[in-house]
């Protein structure tokens, strides 16, 4: 018979955003009975990957074990969710269990749909094929850069969402800057191909990346969407508006499709259009069902999805979840904010940081940090900063620049 658990929260997701949100929730309400289903044993440092792809850091700097971020108080499922009944205020497990909660947190993240790209899952890791999406690419990447002395690399980005919209031009950038380091920048053709319209979906950041793009040669082609790979012959064939185009690589760094898992985008929370839990884009509580919350990648938000995003929405879900298990309406609001630090060249940072709407809410002063500009600064934030952070502060419930604003009349 299929066992039946139960817990005041329950949280879905051991990632960025499940941790976090159940560090700020049990630094508040230490006695919460609060459980994370999460089968995975290692909890990965996604931002890093870029750096990693980029000969910066070592993958293994990017990994912890699941257990050393685990919040000390919370009740680990190390299971995987496969269904919710939010009408019976439970989750199924993979194995047939339920567990039963008084309020949910949905933070499972976005899936990688490789699939979707036909030829590619076959490819993945050789003939030049890679992808700073995934922890054991992440260095192959790498090493395709410092082999590559001429040819022609391609950098692909596919429709949103995506995780970190600036994380496709990362790659790109911090590659032909080790091109250009080595002197080989000349020989190589460098392309970014991109569904989207633009370089970046916030106008004030342009200019600067259009510099680079400038200054190391590269070929900017918008509305390209890869939709092929043929690995062996080193062909990707692109859908663009005139129909399909297939050319030849030597290097092919591969952006993946990306939609809400499926146990969610097949659930009663989901909203209809997109997949990703039906949320308030303020509160980020369930529009239909009001002990319901959802955090980061998860929802179905109209922000940037990114660690920073996830860093800025851990604290108010905390907050407003607090307040739904007390019979209260939500207490704090979410702007938007997400951050992309692009990586232009090594050492220096385009600091992304944006709300809803485009709206630009730099965390420092413009004297201190323009974040328009490339800026020594922002490399520092980047590569030494927050990556401390994550795992010293935002993992621990520790809020820095990040605490709620509580409404007047909460």
């Amino acid at each position: 018979m299929a066992q039946k658990l139960v817990h005041e929260v329950v949280i879905v997701g051991g990632g960025t955003g499940g941790i976090a949100t159940a560090a700020s929730m049990l630094k508040r309400r230490p006695a919460l009975d609060l459980a994370i289903i999460e089968p995975a044993e290692t909890h990965s440092y996604q931002p890093g990957w870029t750096m990693v792809g980029g000969g910066i850091f070592d993958a293994s700097v990017t990994r912890r074990p699941m257990a050393s971020v685990m919040p000390r108080r919370a009740h680990w499922i190390r299971q995987a969710a496969a269904s919710f009944q939010p009408d019976e205020n439970q989750v199924t497990l993979s194995d047939g269990t339920t567990v039963a909660y008084g309020l949910l947190i949905v933070a499972s993240g976005i899936r990688l749909a490789w699939e979707k790209i036909a030829g590619l899952e076959q490819t993945l890791g050789s003939n030049g094929v890679t992808s700073n999406y995934r922890y054991d690419l992440a260095p192959y990447t790498w090493q395709l850069v410092r082999n590559l002395r001429s040819g022609r690399a391609i950098f692909s980005q596919p429709p949103m969402p995506i995780k970190c919209a600036g994380a496709p031009q990362k790659a790109m950038y911090l590659s032909c800057d080790a091109w250009r380091e080595r002197g080989v920048l000349d020989a190589i053709d460098v392309e970014f191909r991109t569904a989207g319209n633009a370089l970046f979906g916030v106008k004030e950041y342009v200019p600067a990346l259009e510099e680079y793009v400038e200054r190391y040669g590269i070929a900017l082609k918008l509305e390209q969407n890869l939709v092929a790979v043929d690995g062996p012959g080193r062909t990707a064939t692109f859908s663009t508006a005139s129909g399909e185009e297939t050319v030849d690589f030597d290097l092919l760094h591969v952006v993946p499709p990306q939609v809400a898992p499926q146990f969610v985008a097949d659930s009663p929370l989901a909203n209809p259009e997109s997949g990703f839990v039906d949320v308030d884009k303020f509160t980020l509580r369930h529009v239909r069902y009001p002990n319901v919350f959802a955090i980061g990648d998860a929802g179905s938000t109209p922000n940037a999805k990114t660690a920073a995003a996830a860093r800025k929405q851990a604290p108010i879900v905390a907050v407003n979840a607090l307040a739904a298990l007390d019979g209260a309406a939500p207490v704090a609001n979410y702007d938007g904010y997400g951050s992309c630090p692009l990586t232009v060249e090594r050492g220096k940072i385009v600091l992304a940081e944006f709300g809803y709407d485009g709206k630009l809410l730099p965390s420092f002063p413009k004297w201190l940090i323009d974040g328009t500009r490339p800026r020594k600064l922002s490399w520092l934030l980047k590569s030494e900063v927050l990556p401390w952070v994550y795992w010293n502060g935002m993992l621990k419930g520790h809020e820095w620049l990040v605490k709620p604003e509580i409404k007047a009349n909460a």
